[in-house]
């Protein structure tokens, strides 16, 4: 069992692995909030008929005023996921600065565009002679937070150069304050960002590209004129004008770190980082750890370059969190 080692998500994947671990499983493997958006009857209209041009306008606009961004700036896409991949196709650096650790495609596409990819834990220092600098904010898996007033620094020094700053804020709902998103459309600036994560709802596939009018364009033609559908417009532009449901989420996320945070100091884990969807922690034969908890049914994530991290995802229920106290227990 390998396939885990570069996503999450794999939960088929993980019963085919560990027949005998007791179900149902709990799939801490993903940072996505379990306390998802409530998704209202779909439409029928939305399934029978191509997404409208209003419909797709409702989704930009919510979504733009949500995260603060200039909605001219802004280009829906169905997931971000995507977005990472097609990337090279619309600017073309020789060299690229990546975070590292951070979220492993971001290194590998470029790499596999034939750029020369450094990864780094100061990616910012590379602004004044890299060709593009690569950073998620806030980080995955560790949560690291980067300064907006450093980012923009950053980003003024590669645009005066030809280069590119990309930000990926899948997480960036969690802290908004954070987000380069009120700079959208600036000369050497693209941002990433999802719905799922945030919304709990990563099946939808909604994200968005927030880039200068020239890769917006280019992204357009690329995708074509239905890129999202009908029913994840429909749900994106309720999610984004529901302010009051997103500010109640982010304290109940926080609540849910906290309770998750006791459970892996108990459980003998240190050095606890991440966001408020999910920790990353420290100990000792992790990769051992994570097969002790798969046999109890329980999927967290590992890591190809550590043996003392694991990643965790928030429990959405309280008997979650008394099976993982219990699996984690000597």
């Amino acid at each position: 069992m390998m396939d885990d080692l570069r996503h999450g998500g794999s939960l088929d994947r993980m019963r085919a692995a560990f027949p005998d671990a007791p179900e149902p499983w709990i799939d801490l493997s993903t940072g996505i909030n379990p306390w998802p958006y409530p998704v209202p009857p779909v439409r029928l209209d939305t399934l029978q008929a191509l997404p409208t041009h209003a419909a797709q306008e409702r989704c930009r606009v919510a979504m733009a005023a949500s995260i603060g961004a200039p909605a001219e700036a802004l280009h829906l896409a169905p997931g971000s996921e995507l977005l990472i991949r097609l990337l090279p196709r619309f600017i073309s650096p020789r060299r690229v600065a990546v975070l590292q650790p951070s979220y492993g495609d971001h290194a590998q596409v470029w790499r596999a565009a034939g750029c020369d990819v450094l990864e780094t834990d100061a990616p910012l220092a590379s602004a004044d002679h890299a060709d593009a600098v690569v950073l998620c904010n806030p980080n995955n898996p560790n949560g690291r937070v980067f300064d907006p007033e450093e980012l923009e620094m950053a980003r003024a020094t590669l645009a005066a150069r030809g280069g590119w700053l990309i930000v990926d804020e899948a997480y960036a709902n969690l802290s908004p304050e954070i987000s380069m998103a009120r700079q959208g459309g600036a000369d050497g600036l693209i941002i990433l960002r999802s719905f799922g994560k945030f919304f709990g709802l990563a099946g939808v596939r909604l994200g968005a590209l927030i880039a200068p009018d020239q890769i917006l364009r280019a992204m357009s033609d690329l995708l074509g004129a239905w890129p999202v559908s009908g029913p994840a417009l429909d749900l994106g532009a309720l999610g984004y004008a529901d302010a009051a449901w997103q500010a109640g989420t982010r304290h109940r996320l926080n609540a849910g770190r906290q309770s998750l945070d006791r459970i892996l100091l108990s459980g003998g884990f240190t050095n606890i980082l991440g966001t408020n969807l999910f920790r990353f922690a420290e100990c000792n034969d992790a990769h051992g750890r994570w097969r002790q908890l798969a046999k109890a049914g329980i999927y967290v994530r590992r890591f190809a370059w550590s043996d003392r991290h694991l990643r965790f995802g928030l429990p959405g229920t309280r008997a979650a969190e008394t099976r993982l106290e219990s699996a984690l227990s000597p």
